[in-house]
């Protein structure tokens, strides 16, 4: 994947095979369509934090490869609109946090800008945001009504039997066995939104592979009494 000269990376584990979709299975079947170079009309998901928003837009340019580029606003606004330059050539441009830069008027005319030579290139926007376009405080009017076009999607949350199965499924992907009981063992004692069970299971695996045992709840039990 081609990317800005800034220090960017994919995390491994953002691909659509370690996404639990249930509840979302409209949503993913419309990305994983457009990282296949389907045409389309490109995307606009929004939703809570910690509901898979992130994990999706890096799945998808994963998947579609090399003329696609990944931008984290809420790290970048800082930087300036400046860094927008030079993207509109990209198959599919996909922005996480737009909504973070809504108000800022620089940033919303370098957009707007970007937005339409990215259509007449025929590449696709790709956005993520806490709200829906016309709820997201946009200054620019016209900005406004382009999202507005996009495709909307609410990423719907998990329930606590699909928060277990993909707390499963992400341990899979990392090569482990995570049995039933333990997922519903982190469940209930420790903060319950997806990132946070996430990176508990990134230092469950570490300390797994550290004692060279299995994740049962005697085990787990013991390293959050650790902690």
């Amino acid at each position: 994947m081609s990317q800005l000269a800034l220090p960017l990376q994919l995390a491994d584990h953002a691909v659509f095979a370690s996404f639990h979709a249930s509840g979302n299975e409209t949503l993913v079947a419309t990305l994983q369509a457009l990282a296949a170079g389907e045409p389309g009309q490109g995307c606009w998901l929004w939703g809570a934090r910690a509901t898979g928003k992130t994990h999706l837009l890096q799945a998808v340019c994963d998947r579609a490869g090399d003329n696609t580029v990944y931008l984290p606003l809420a790290m970048l606004a800082d930087a300036g609109p400046g860094i927008l330059e030079g993207l509109a050539d990209r198959s599919i441009l996909c922005i996480d946090d737009i909504d973070v830069v809504a108000g800022d008027r620089d940033w919303e005319v370098a957009l707007f800008s970007l937005y339409n030579e990215l259509q007449e290139n025929g590449g696709q926007l790709v956005a993520a945001a806490a709200a829906a376009p016309r709820e997201c405080g946009f200054g620019l009017p016209d900005l406004e009504s382009r999202m507005s076009r996009l495709p909307v999607f609410q990423l719907r949350a998990l329930n606590e039997a699909d928060r277990a199965a993909a707390l499963q499924l992400r341990a899979g992907h990392r090569g482990l066995d995570l049995p039933d009981e333990t997922a519903l063992y982190l469940l209930r004692r420790v903060p319950r939104d997806m990132a946070s069970l996430y990176a508990l299971l990134d230092k469950l695996d570490l300390e797994a592979l550290r004692a060279q045992r299995r994740l049962t709840v005697p085990f787990v039990r013991d390293v959050l009494n650790a902690r």
